[in-house]
């Protein structure tokens, strides 16, 4: 049976003095998939938006796009979410036999489209991120690709250190090798790079984490969205890899965005018209529950 998970996703901005909005963007919709089917969505946004309009980006993504005609000194987004959600706890690798050991070659139909997510996309001059992914690799023997990347995966998740960041934006994949640290939108940006690394097709992936109760208290205080990655493999397609919690595969990972770059599926952004210190906070809460009532904080 499938589990139905409700999501919701209350961002609040505060101010000192009323100010009014520019254009803001949302990325709370969940991708319609065979894994993931949604049934309901409900977006509040309070004050009363002048118009709410929806477009498929690039990527195929879900944006909604809010336009406001009033000002106020308190600019609140609430997201509603129901979905079913097909779990693979152990994912089926069905890759194609020319693929199953690494290296291997895409399709040159396949790779036309593949090419912008294989390329790397952060410098590094000596290499440094791609030597720490080869040294997975078998030397003189057969290395499975399935598990070398279940390998990356976990050991990113085993040997690096979870840390919340209050500053906004992703830091460079160096910076995250060096410190041995980060969250999980660091993680899964590292790991993209480490698999371009290795000639592979990797992309970012923003949505919601279903975190049992027993396991929350790291999350005390409000959850956030989280972030993973996704790698092509020839037969199986975009297989899921959540390097923060060591997860292969799509188990309790609720999928809203998927871009080539992780400042492309950023979940809320806008403007505000009015001086730097009218801004006097933020707030973002994200629950996630099951629909027996478990009572779960998403982690990020």
């Amino acid at each position: 049976m499938m589990p139905i998970f409700s999501v919701k996703h209350t961002t609040v901005y505060r101010y000192a003095r009323q100010v009014s909005f520019g254009e803001h963007r949302l990325m709370f919709r969940p991708r319609d998939s065979y894994d993931q089917r949604l049934l309901d969505s409900i977006l509040l946004i309070d004050p009363e938006p002048a118009e709410v309009r929806w477009i498929h980006d690039v990527f195929g993504n879900c944006v909604s796009v809010v336009r406001f005609s009033r000002a106020a000194n308190e600019l609140k987004f609430d997201a509603r979410i129901r979905l079913d959600h097909t779990s693979e706890d152990t994912p089926d690798f069905r890759i194609d036999p020319a693929a199953l050991d690494y290296p291997f070659g895409y399709d040159p139909d396949e790779l036309a489209d593949l090419a912008r997510t294989i390329e790397r996309h952060y410098p590094d001059e000596h290499d440094e991120v791609g030597k720490w992914a080869r040294q997975f690799i078998s030397a003189g023997r057969r290395t499975q690709t399935g598990k070398l990347l279940m390998t990356l995966c976990y050991a990113i998740h085993e040997s690096f250190v979870y840390s919340r960041r209050i500053e906004a934006g992703t830091q460079p994949p160096l910076i995250t090798l060096h410190q041995r640290r980060g969250t999980c939108r660091d993680f899964a940006l590292f790991m993209m790079e480490a698999v371009r690394s290795l000639g592979l097709a990797a992309r970012f992936v923003t949505g919601y984490i279903y975190v049992p109760s027993r396991d929350s208290t790291a999350t005390l205080g409000g959850g956030s969205t989280h972030a993973w990655c996704q790698v092509y493999l020839p037969g199986a397609g975009w297989v899921e890899f959540d390097p923060t919690n060591g997860i292969v595969g799509n188990r309790d990972l609720i999928r809203v965005a998927v871009a080539r770059e992780p400042h492309q599926a950023i979940p809320l952004y806008g403007s505000y018209c009015g001086a730097a210190s009218d801004a006097v906070g933020m707030t973002v809460q994200v629950n996630v529950t099951t629909e027996a009532g478990d009572n779960d904080v998403a982690s990020a």
